[in-house]
């Protein structure tokens, strides 16, 4: 992966903390992620045309916009200097794109064997989630369990579902 198929999140201020601690304050971009996990997600900054990762021995958030924070290989104020003015960037989130909450289904099409409906409404429970179909003779709930999602086509907005026999008379 290279730097210009990463995502911008911070810039390096300025040296932090004491003299020898190699510690960094940050501006973080409105891209930064909001729950960062820095012993999951190195940050990367591009040196010699080469994405390098940088894993935060400490990473201590300073409201909206900044941070500060200590790098495992840059852990003295000498090479802490060298990220200076640098941009830090992420890895895109490939499962970003994936992700969805079931409300984002209401008004999707279902197909269901011969059935046809929409998704009406979706009712979230921790025991048994439901969407609220109509499938022309008014609303049915049906479990929304991924089990009876064959595809969802977000493009189309439709979802082609397999339902167990009889689920769909109850």
């Amino acid at each position: 992966m290279t730097i210009d198929e990463m995502i911008p999140v911070a810039r390096v201020g300025k040296l932090f903390g004491a003299a020898l601690s190699g510690g960094l304050s940050l501006t973080l971009y409105d891209t930064f992620p909001a729950e960062f996990d820095p012993a999951e997600n190195p940050l990367f900054v591009e040196i010699d045309s080469l994405p390098v990762p940088l894993w935060c021995d400490r990473f201590e958030r300073r409201g909206m916009a900044g941070a500060n924070v200590e790098f495992a290989d840059f852990d003295t104020s000498r090479r802490a200097e060298e990220l200076v003015g640098r941009i830090l960037y992420m890895a895109e989130d490939e499962e970003s794109d994936d992700e969805f909450y079931m409300e984002d289904l209401i008004g999707f099409a279902i197909e269901a064997g011969e059935l046809r409906g929409t998704v009406t409404d979706y009712y979230d429970s921790d025991m048994n989630p439901l969407f609220g179909i109509d499938f022309g003779d008014g609303e049915r709930l049906i479990p929304a369990a991924e089990e009876f999602i064959a595809r969802i086509d977000f493009d189309r907005r439709r979802i082609r579902m397999i339902l167990p026999d009889g689920l769909a008379e109850l």
